[in-house]
């Protein structure tokens, strides 16, 4: 029993991914990241840690740490977050944001707060969201979708950017995997009056699942309906593509877009939390 710490990413998907596939919908960033990595190539992120627990033979946790991105902990008993606390504790590690499951980030939180003195505090509180049944609004905004391509590029970076700064993440845009979005067919914009006012992103589909992941309209087109009309359409596209389910994260405080997903079909998973470090 214990912790199993590595770089390699096809160790990690020999070891990992069984446990990662029996619940999709609750493991999509590490399924997600994980299919980027496989694609785009190991050093899409930078530095990159993959772990996973393992308890009677069998792998009961997973986590995952690319780049500048949060530790991400999959849903694990709480002593294995202790034990991954100390664990990185012990290799002189710098966490500076751990985001999971409120239970597994709380124990790994107390476990690092107790080895490093760091004082933890809540960044944000996001809840899972799954689709249920979409329901396309009706009527529509003005305007219509169309996939992003190359020529969107400089627009598509720009609103990523501003996207990340709204969020209050500090992260530059990571160029590689917006190119692979692009390239992939992986990014929505709809567009009205001949430009482009939102935009909509989802992952590709893996083990029956895609993520709807980024959604972002400048402030001077929002409270229009396109920011919902994206959405839907990039909802649509991934059920074209043959996901079973559909996800997709919020930010709890913001009830304009809880309500926004509720109304196309999203129906609450479960509640996350990030807690940074101090």
């Amino acid at each position: 029993m214990g912790w199993t710490l590595t770089d390699d990413l096809e160790e990690f998907l020999t070891r990992a991914s069984g446990f990662l596939r029996a619940d999709p919908v609750a493991n999509t960033v590490a399924l997600t990241v994980a299919e980027a990595l496989r694609r785009q190539g190991p050093g899409l992120y930078g530095e990159t840690l993959l772990g996973w627990w393992t308890a009677a033979g069998r792998v009961a946790g997973v986590c995952m740490w690319t780049g500048a991105h949060p530790l991400l902990l999959s849903a694990m008993p709480q002593a294995a977050a202790a034990e991954l606390a100390d664990a990185l504790a012990g290799r002189d590690a710098k966490v500076p944001e751990v985001n999971g499951a409120r239970a597994a980030a709380g124990a790994f939180a107390e476990a690092w707060t107790s080895r490093t003195g760091a004082a933890s505090g809540v960044r944000m509180r996001q809840r899972l969201y799954r689709l249920d049944r979409l329901d396309v609004p009706d009527p529509p905004p003005e305007g219509a979708a169309r996939t992003a391509g190359g020529g969107d590029r400089e627009l598509v970076l720009e609103w990523f950017a501003t996207f990340y700064r709204d969020a209050g993440q500090s992260r530059p845009v990571n160029t590689e995997l917006v190119d692979g979005r692009l390239a992939e067919g992986g990014l929505t914009l709809w567009e009205a009056g001949g430009r482009p006012v939102s935009m909509a992103g989802r992952t590709p589909v893996v083990a029956g699942m895609a993520r709807v992941a980024p959604v972002y309209t400048p402030a001077a087109h929002r409270r229009r309906g396109y920011g919902a009309a994206v959405t839907a359409a990039v909802t649509a596209g991934a059920l074209d593509a043959g996901a079973a389910h559909v996800v997709l994260f919020t930010d709890l405080a913001d009830p304009t877009s809880n309500g926004i997903y509720q109304g196309l079909g999203y129906r609450p998973v479960e509640d996350r939390v990030a807690l940074s470090f101090t």
